[in-house]
């Protein structure tokens, strides 16, 4: 039996409850922002994403030189071109969407038309002349796995990649820690505002038309409460911000993770608050990806992209927060005992849905505060 949705995700009881998604409907609501030369734009001009695929690609040469290269997601085509730039002698670049009319004639204009064949398909579909030595993908969404566009890699992977072949990124890791921040208080005081306005219109809405809208309220309360205060937030924070040591919620090995082990993302782990008295307004996440090549053929040179909190190299992902409302006071030595739970969206499977938990007790063990709250990264 199936059951679809309005974003046309159904879900399938055969499957295990796993989505399948109508393909137009998915197509509709995420490939076409990337057929925008704009959103491309945002994503060429950072730096630090940038530079480290350039120096992950060029500082190991060896394993581009004469080998076939597949470049999942290929956008503008870019990392197809420093593959071939850097020796491969094909590479097969997919698209999803009419980006690949750019990406064809980027490749024509660098004069590599020979070696880079770019595919307008999603990689699901296409059927590949051959099995490749690498594929390099860009596929990091906000907190790494929303837009589920892993899945894709992971399905290339699969179909197309040799057994002694690289994964260019080869692991990646998910962070979370404490943090102090004013958003908190900014968005309950939005959240206080809107319903002021709600109950003006109430209000007006009687006394004008004689319609007592208030059975409205609280639906109306709830749905204000999911935008303002439960739907993280994208920031890029100060160092300082964080007050707390970071911990580890998810390691990936890009070369055996399947789509079920990234479905739900949980962990139980520990902080410790390291500055002085401060607030604990909330938590922040975020990841890295390394590119380190294969066990059979180690990376010359290991090469990392972050996108932890800097004060100078930011990214274009930044990092996710997730506020908590009222903050707690903490001091120096505090304790912070983690409950991490992040799934997909049932209505929307490139969106996530997070359950935070979290105890605060003193160095003594003594017990200062214990709560849970849900979040939507959106």
């Amino acid at each position: 039996m199936n059951t679809s949705t309005s974003n046309g995700v159904v879900a399938n009881r055969s499957n295990g409850g796993r989505p399948i998604v109508d393909k137009e409907v998915d197509f509709a609501n995420y490939f076409c922002t990337y057929a925008f030369l704009y959103h491309q734009k945002e994503m060429l001009s950072d730096r630090v994403r940038m530079d480290a695929y350039y120096n992950s690609i060029f500082r190991n040469k060896s394993h581009f030189i004469d080998k076939v290269v597949l470049d999942v997601g290929t956008g503008s085509g870019i990392l197809a071109i420093w593959a071939a730039q850097a020796g491969a002698k094909k590479v097969y670049a997919v698209e999803a969407t009419k980006m690949a009319d750019h990406a064809r004639e980027l490749v024509r204009a660098n004069k590599l038309q020979d070696v880079v064949d770019v595919i307008e398909g999603s990689i699901e579909d296409v059927i590949l002349p051959e099995k490749v030595d690498v594929i390099i993908s860009e596929w990091m969404g906000y907190f790494l796995l929303r837009e589920s566009m892993f899945d894709s890699v992971i399905c290339a992977r699969d179909r197309w990649l040799k057994p002694t072949g690289a994964m260019y990124p080869s692991h990646a890791r998910m962070w979370l820690a404490p943090i102090r921040s004013g958003l908190g208080d900014h968005k309950m005081s939005d959240y206080e505002g809107s319903m002021d306005d709600w109950q003006y219109f109430v209000d007006n809405t009687k006394n004008h038309y004689g319609v007592d809208m208030g059975v409205l309220t609280k639906p109306f309360s709830e749905e204000q409460k999911k935008y303002y205060l439960q739907t993280s937030l994208w920031n890029n924070l100060h160092p300082n911000q964080v007050i707390g040591t970071a911990a580890i919620i998810k390691e990936i090995d890009c070369l055996t993770v399947t789509v079920e082990d990234i479905l739900v993302v949980t962990a139980s782990v520990s902080s410790s608050i390291i500055k002085e008295e401060t607030r604990l307004c909330g938590f922040s996440g975020w990841f890295d990806v390394h590119f380190r090549g294969s066990k059979e053929n180690p990376a010359e040179q290991e090469i990392e992209l972050t996108t932890e909190p800097s004060e100078n190299n930011t990214t274009h992902w930044g990092q996710q927060v997730f506020l908590i409302h009222p903050p707690t006071h903490v001091r120096s030595g505090d304790d912070l005992n983690i409950n991490f739970a992040m799934s997909r969206s049932k209505e929307n499977h490139r969106l996530m849905e997070v359950d935070l938990g979290c105890e605060v007790k003193q160095s003594s063990g003594k017990l200062l505060q214990s709560f849970k709250h849900k979040f939507f990264i959106e």
